[in-house]
């Protein structure tokens, strides 16, 4: 400990410039004549570094560190299109010590890995944060403002849906598909309750490495969403189905045989409204494809980074030129994607010109389960958000107090949710303010019936910033805060 205070008295006070402690650091060991005193130095910011955390954050910096002695190595993830050949960390002369230093948004999230010598591929070894990844896991930097997905994690105090094993054969694709099927807590086939249903492209990895049973049992017990049948279905050779020669018929095994079996087999509303179909990268490609073509079945269409750019953008194309169908979309996607990106943005602006509902959002992240397991919640509150209309045949007992939630997600790109409930009819004030007290915007006023509300505010013409949401309705006022990072 005396060796911490003593480096970091020196470092500091003989700054002459603005420096991040970092830099001090690397400046103080590049000061030091020898190698023992350089080891001593490195042993104490080491000390030092793993209490913080690491990578080493101050402020929008992310600082790599590796020990050891190969000849190079270099930090390829979700930043740099998963790059060996660029983001080369630098050697500390006469030392085991290298490092890179990267400036990234204060939310990002984001995968990567170290390569040493240009070969052997492997995680952060002082990072023991992980997140699972298509080719197993990843050493995960979460920036200081990023909020971990509270809805993935196991709560054994809640109760669960359950899930079941099954198959289905296709005649169209002479294949047998494997599915598993969620359904809720207090599920019954002889009941006559009958739910929607959400369909997930890559089904099996939804629930392996995304925590999609978790993230529906938790909204259900939190009362985000009302209870659905999820049917996670797994290809059997997504590349060719998701986008390749066998994308029709895979479509159709959907149309034709897949929503038929499940509709006979459990307690389903039959209505394209309430069907959804969603998938990530390929996934979303073919679920963009089965919606489009067919909204007479799935009015709902879920993408999680589509990878539009298959055949030519075939399922964008269709898309942009195609006449406006009646389908609702949600739309995630990262700002490190490239030209996943690119489209997604595009397919963004064309489904607004052409007037379609559409709820969007991209995040500092890259294409990864990292960003698609933290967002299956917006995608099913936005198409089956929880309502006293909801199918459940429950008397909705009267809200005993005020309450203003806070914002969801927060902080959050562009557009964002607040829930409140009051608890007798009452006039509702809901006023957006800016960090001086300045009243920006107004998104409520007028009166509301007693119960839980839900109102959206787009921010899309406001700069990046911290801003305040103030409800007054009769003599109850709160002020809460939110983040707006672009």
């Amino acid at each position: 400990m005396k060796k911490i205070v003593l480096f970091l008295t020196i470092a500091i006070s003989g700054s002459c410039f603005p420096q991040s402690q970092f830099e001090q650091f690397i400046n103080y060991v590049n000061s030091l004549g020898d190698s023992l005193a350089k080891a001593n130095a490195i042993d104490s910011f080491m000390n030092m570094a793993r209490q913080q955390g690491i990578p080493f954050i101050e402020d929008s910096t992310a600082n790599f560190i590796y020990l050891g002695t190969p000849n190079s190595v270099s930090v390829p993830g979700d930043f740099n299109s998963w790059s060996t050949n660029s983001h080369y960390m630098t050697n500390l002369d006469q030392t085991n010590f290298w490092y890179i230093s990267e400036v990234f948004e204060m939310n990002a999230r984001l995968d990567y890995k170290f390569v040493l010598n240009g070969i052997t591929w492997i995680l952060d070894p002082e990072n023991p944060n992980t997140v699972l990844g298509g080719f197993g896991p990843n050493s995960e930097l979460a920036m200081p403002e990023y909020v971990q997905p509270w809805e993935i994690a196991y709560n054994p105090n809640i109760n669960h849906g359950t899930l079941e094993i099954t198959s289905i054969f296709s005649s169209l694709l002479n294949g047998t598909y494997q599915l598993k099927i969620y359904l809720p807590p207090d599920y019954s086939a002889n009941s006559a309750v009958s739910y929607p249903a959400v369909y997930f492209q890559d089904g099996f990895e939804y629930l392996d490495i995304a925590s999609a049973k978790n993230v529906l049992d938790n909204l259900l017990d939190s009362n985000k969403i009302e209870p659905l049948i999820g049917v996670f279905v797994k290809p059997n050779n997504r590349n060719i189905e998701y986008g390749g020669d066998l994308r029709d018929e895979y479509q159709l095994f959907f149309i034709e045989e897949l929503v038929p079996f499940i509709d006979s087999t459990y307690n389903t509303i039959a209505e394209s409204s309430n069907r959804l179909v969603m998938g990530p990268s390929l996934g979303g490609n073919i679920s963009a494809l089965i919606s489009y073509n067919n909204p007479d079945v799935f009015a709902n269409c879920g993408i999680h980074s589509g990878a539009l750019w298959v055949n030519n953008n075939e399922a964008l194309n269709l898309i942009i030129n195609g006449p406006k169908k009646d389908i609702k979309w949600s739309s995630i996607w990262g700002s490190y994607e490239g030209t996943i990106r690119t489209d997604m943005r595009l397919l963004r602006d064309e489904l607004i010109t052409k007037g379609y509902e559409l709820d969007w959002l991209e995040l500092p992240e890259g294409h990864s389960w990292g960003l698609w397991r933290a967002t299956i919640d917006r995608i099913l509150e936005y198409f089956f958000p929880s309502s006293a209309t909801g199918i459940e045949d429950n008397n909705t007992e009267q809200e005993e107090s005020f309450i203003l939630e806070q914002n969801y997600p927060n902080p959050f790109n562009s557009s964002t949710i607040i829930n409140y409930s009051i608890p007798v009819s009452s006039f509702v004030t809901l006023k957006i303010y800016d960090l001086l007290g300045n009243e920006i915007t107004s998104i409520v006023s007028e009166k509301k019936t007693m119960g839980s509300h839900k109102v959206g505010f787009d921010a899309g013409e406001f700069p990046s910033g911290i801003y305040f949401y103030k409800i007054v309705a009769g003599d109850f006022v709160q002020v809460n805060k939110m983040i707006l990072l672009k």
